[in-house]
């Protein structure tokens, strides 16, 4: 892939985190809600009391967010992509948004066909106080995000003559947003149909794919998870018309999840052609990573085994309840490639095919841990959700990895943790250890004490390069992604030092993996930064 292309990507796929990241609270208030106030499942709960009414309103309030959506990916995106003045990217990405669905209205209500546009289902909605406009989803959002932050980059310094001196800078951006938000929806108003037409035709065709279709679905999820550019490959399933478009209580909804929660809340049985784009994740983050992990336990040196046992229990617990498996997972790509991609991504489509197969329906909105499990799969209820098949699957999943992990690592002699020469090297191997293997067959050393917060900052910068190497610092769930004047000034050793689980380096963007911390080191390092240029 070309650099610049993946830079472009690595930044789209960062700034879809923090609308996501707004997704769990709404979906447990949805999901826990709705079973609770569902007349026809709810034993606890009796209609028209106190605390039917109040978890009523917890109900409302998580679906609200599944409905603004679409313009909280606009507002994401634009802050995502924004290189500075990140604040006025977002304001004026939300005032685009509703200037472009009013441009795009007006020009439905006065030179369309409005009932002609009306057979096309799920085309026409009604969105926030716009009346009969497209339902350009989420991708109507990121579009307008991005064209936002595009803008933004390039005239937030502008200076215009003395007479409109007071609308240069940060003060245009809203403005020329603003104009470009009405010519988008014009263009909106014409293409969309056959954007959505071409969606349509292409999620048909995965659907016609059946279980095939959802094990390439599987299997290139899995194997994107390395470069981390699995966001971008997801989200057009779960938000657009390639994930399905279904009635739920007469309203038509586009993309996967907003079925799901629709049908989640609705008290409606969760439609197993919704929930293929997640029940499989379930087999592999309970029970097929703790399995994978049993087993270079087993495999480990006896010398090691010790050592081992704490760094692979801690890391499955992990992966059971929160679906956060990096760290393990890189140590089997570092071991052998052909163990990650022909034996673990292969088996995860497999999972995802075998859960479909069994008509399961269990969501989620971050990740497939236990947690996720309880809230969208056991709450609702199997009658529902059909989560019983998932756990049975991955019982039988859990085997079917061990051996398989087991088998491979002893076959191949794979050096997993546990199983390297010295008791000194047992760790749980990285990014880092896998990119230096390829380019000289050596591992990177690393210390697994992460330094003092006061020496951390500044190991940090000089490992990415110096300060004038940086362009420009973000993060996602896990990661903290950087742009970078040149790739090649990386030191990912001494990124390793600083408590890194991983580095990867691809052209000018370097993704440093901290885990579920890295929102606080972002938070601390880009202060530090900003001290460092005042200085």
């Amino acid at each position: 892939m070309d650099n610049n292309a993946f830079n472009f990507l690595q930044k789209i796929g960062k700034s879809f985190v923090l609308p996501i990241a707004a997704l769990p609270l709404a979906g447990l208030l949805l999901g826990v809600g709705s079973t609770l106030t569902n007349p026809a499942r709810s034993t606890l709960l009796d209609e028209g009391s106190f605390m039917f009414k109040l978890v009523g309103i917890l109900t409302d309030s998580g679906n609200v967010l599944f409905g603004i959506l679409p313009l909280l990916f606009a507002v994401g995106v634009a802050l995502g992509l924004a290189k500075n003045s990140k604040e006025v990217a977002a304001l004026s990405a939300l005032i685009a948004y509703f200037v472009m669905n009013a441009a795009l209205a007006s020009t439905v209500k006065n030179f369309m066909d409005l009932a002609e546009l009306q057979k096309t289902q799920g085309l026409i909605s009604n969105f926030l106080s716009f009346q009969n406009t497209m339902n350009t989803s989420v991708l109507g959002g990121v579009i307008m995000g991005i064209i936002v932050a595009v803008l933004h980059n390039r005239y937030y310094k502008i200076r215009l003559p003395d007479m409109l001196a007071f609308f240069s800078g940060v003060r245009f951006i809203p403005i020329v947003s603003s104009v470009a938000a009405i010519v988008v929806g014009i263009v909106f108003a014409v293409i969309w149909p056959l954007v959505a037409e071409g969606i349509a035709s292409l999620g048909a065709s995965i659907a016609r794919m059946g279980e095939f279709g959802v094990f390439l679905y599987g299997v290139i999820l899995r194997a994107l998870i390395p470069t981390g550019l699995h966001h971008v490959f997801y989200m057009p399933f779960w938000q657009t018309a390639l994930g399905g478009t279904a009635t739920v209580g007469g309203e038509v909804i586009v993309g996967a999840q907003n079925i799901l929660f629709a049908q989640l809340g609705s008290g409606d049985v969760i439609s197993p052609e919704v929930a293929k784009f997640y029940s499989g994740n379930y087999v592999i983050m309970m029970f097929g990573f703790p399995a994978a992990a049993l087993a270079m336990y087993h495999t480990a040196l006896k010398q090691n085994k010790a050592k081992a046992k704490g760094l692979l229990f801690s890391a499955s617990i992990t992966s059971f309840l929160t679906g956060i498996t990096e760290p393990l997972e890189f140590s089997f790509l570092f071991a052998s490639p052909l163990l990650y991609f022909g034996i673990h991504c292969v088996l995860s489509g497999i999972a995802f095919a075998v859960v479909y197969m069994l008509d399961a329906g269990v969501g989620y909105t971050f990740s497939g841990g236990f947690f996720d499990f309880l809230i969208y799969g056991v709450f609702p209820g199997n009658d529902r959700t059909h989560w019983i098949p998932v756990a049975l699957t991955g019982i039988a999943f859990f085997f079917i990895y061990y051996a398989a992990f087991r088998i491979a690592i002893t076959r191949l002699n794979l050096k997993t943790p546990g199983r390297e020469d010295s008791t000194d090297d047992v760790r749980l191997h990285t990014k880092a250890d896998y990119e230096s293997s390829k380019t000289d067959g050596t591992p990177v050393a690393g210390n697994e004490n992460a330094p003092a917060t006061s020496s951390l900052n500044e190991m940090i910068i000089v490992g990415l390069g110096g300060l004038d190497n940086i362009e420009e610092v973000d993060n996602c769930a896990t990661r903290l992604r950087v742009t970078l004047v040149s790739g090649d000034r990386v030191n990912q050793a001494l990124l390793k030092e600083t408590g890194a689980a991983g580095v990867f380096v691809k052209g000018n963007s370097a993704q440093v993996i901290y885990g579920l911390n890295v929102g606080h080191i972002k938070t601390e390092l880009t202060e530090y930064m900003n001290s460092m240029q005042k200085g």
